[in-house]
């Protein structure tokens, strides 16, 4: 099984911050924290493509567990390590957190509430082929929408160019559509299973969750004034200094 990474980062030696996205982006949403970890983070920080997403190699079932098994070879030193991720990506940092012994968890953005009905949509949307577009704005229109990043980053921006591939002169999303199928996560679960510190933060106005439904889970809850469910990328600098602790 071919599992290599697309990896983006910066910053140099420890302690290490793990940059997760959401379902449909890549690691290039986070681009906009490079200056703001310039100036306020004091080690390296990366920023992986999910597997199947942007440039990385596709799974042959993607679970919670495969994923972050998938990007448990980038944390060198798990006790210097926060991992923040974003909707499906702060699944995913759990579950990472469930695995090693991280110095913190930020997950931001997740839905932890399914209906019967969304997840037969996921997992019909997970069963479709491929789709093919005969044009590059076509493809980048769905790749906007899949990802929930409609409004917030231009057509030309690198977070964009990495969502979509061409070949042939047909144009397709870079996600592998199978990813999902990844299910509802267990939190309660993922929570109780982390010996770090875990963080829950969520935008305002993010319809994918509320703040009472986190609070449920017994961990603190942060809410960022005024953002949505791309809190991230919406202002970079607030979700750093609500969320992020450095080690020690």
């Amino acid at each position: 099984m071919d599992t290599a990474l697309r990896v983006t980062g910066g910053g140099e030696d420890e302690p290490l911050l793990l940059l997760l996205h959401g379902l449909g982006a890549t690691g290039d949403v986070w681009a906009g924290w490079a200056p703001v970890l310039a100036s306020r983070w004091p080690g390296r920080w990366l920023a992986p493509d999910l597997p199947g997403h942007g440039g990385s190699a596709a799974l042959p079932e993607y679970t919670f567990d495969a994923l972050a098994e998938a990007v448990s070879p980038l944390v060198s030193r798990p006790g210097s390590t926060v991992v923040l991720g974003h909707s499906l990506g702060g699944v995913v940092a759990l579950a990472l957190a469930a695995r090693l012994p991280m110095a913190g968890v930020v997950g931001l953005g997740i839905k932890v509430t399914w209906s019967d009905e969304e997840l037969g949509r996921a997992r019909a949307l997970a069963e479709r082929p491929v789709t093919w577009f005969g044009s590059r704005d076509e493809a980048v229109a769905r790749h906007l929408r899949v990802s929930g990043l409609a409004g917030l980053l231009a057509d030309d921006d690198p977070a964009v160019r990495a969502g979509v591939r061409e070949q042939d002169g047909r144009w397709r999303l870079a996600l592998d559509p199978r990813a999902f199928g990844v299910g509802a996560p267990d939190m309660a679960g993922l929570v109780a299973r982390s010996a770090a510190l875990v963080t829950l933060a969520r935008g305002e106005h993010d319809p994918m969750n509320t703040g009472e439904q986190l609070a449920e889970l017994g961990v603190p809850v942060a809410t960022l004034a005024g953002l949505g469910h791309n809190a991230h990328v919406e202002s970079p600098d607030q979700v750093f200094s609500t969320t992020v602790t450095r080690p020690g």
